[in-house]
């Protein structure tokens, strides 16, 4: 994900029960009241890391009481069935979420910088379900904020396009929920395997007027991405996606949160917890996010957009401060 940037080792704070335990393994750090795990040590990673601390020393919390630490890491230091016992974790990415749900961590947990998918998948994984002990804020865009983006931005377009993968399928019935109250029409093609993409990608293209990115692995990687952007811009069918990556590389829109942004969420999740508030049953849905423009692109389809504008006008619609 970028260049990669080292966190400063502040140590994690590992309780440890029983004298035989106590006996056997070196003294703990000084407890923290809030553990950060990165999955690596990827920039968004660092940079969210940091938002979430600046987030929190704001609202009084002491700098001394934050602790991170990366994934491999703590599994190397957790021998398996030891509990961490602190007030708080919070995990950046998948790895730090896999690795804090098979330890017994006796805090709640707050899921960072992952699809909701992937968080899911992980749950079922541990055998644990989302609870007031463990719960995440997804990267997903509410599907009701990407259909309003495409009003606000192209009214013209009424035929929505979208290709939907494994991860990604179980969107279908909300989509149609929300298409209809937005006054669009839905075209789906299920994507089970590469072949499926290669031969029903032309016809969706031809019977929409913009194509929705969601976001799958399947689906969307780098192996396919090219040709849906080439064969999108071919078409005149502009792409809206999740990712500022894909702006850059022919997306004409983009709708994501940012690191910083994600790292205030996570800051203000904690902060209730840290004041007795339960963690959500449910994923979270970010509550702050971009929009991005490729001016180049939407010029040449014959659009032109404003990216702050689309912002405000949406956060708007949704009553957000």
């Amino acid at each position: 994900m970028g260049r990669t940037l080292r966190f400063l080792m502040l140590g994690v704070a590992v309780c440890l029960l029983g004298s035989q335990v106590r006996a056997q393994t070196p003294a703990p750090a000084p407890a923290a009241r809030v553990v950060i795990v990165s999955s690596d040590t990827a920039v968004a990673y660092a940079e969210t890391a940091q938002s979430f601390i600046d987030a929190l020393v704001r609202q009084g919390v002491a700098r001394a009481d934050i602790s991170q630490v990366f994934a491999s890491e703590l599994a190397l230091r957790l021998r398996p069935g030891q509990p961490l016992c602190l007030a708080v974790c919070v995990a950046l990415g998948s790895e730090a979420t896999r690795v804090l749900l098979v330890s017994k961590v006796q805090a709640p947990v707050v899921s960072a910088l992952i699809p909701r998918h992937s968080f899911e998948r992980l749950l079922r994984s541990s055998g644990k379900p989302v609870s007031t002990q463990v719960s995440a804020i997804g990267l997903d865009q509410p599907l009701a904020r990407q259909l309003a983006l495409i009003r606000l931005a192209l009214p013209k377009a009424t035929r929505v396009g979208v290709l939907l993968g494994p991860d990604s399928s179980d969107n279908a019935s909300g989509l149609q929920a929300q298409a209809a109250a937005n006054g669009l029409s839905l075209n789906v093609v299920t994507v089970n395997r590469l072949e499926d993409l290669t031969a029903g990608l032309p016809k969706l293209l031809d019977e929409s007027d913009v194509l929705l990115a969601l976001a799958d692995p399947l689906v969307f990687n780098s192996s396919t991405i090219q040709n849906i952007l080439l064969s999108s811009f071919r078409a005149s069918v502009p792409m809206v996606a999740f990712s500022p990556a894909y702006v850059r590389a022919g997306a004409v829109l983009a709708l994501y949160t940012t690191p910083a942004q994600a790292g205030q969420q996570a800051a203000e999740v904690v902060l209730g917890v840290l004041r007795g508030k339960p963690l959500s049953d449910q994923t979270i849905e970010p509550n702050d996010f971009e929009v991005g423009v490729n001016a180049h692109v939407a010029r040449s389809l014959g659009w032109s957009f404003e990216a702050q504008a689309l912002r405000h006008s949406l956060r708007r619609q949704e009553r957000l401060p």
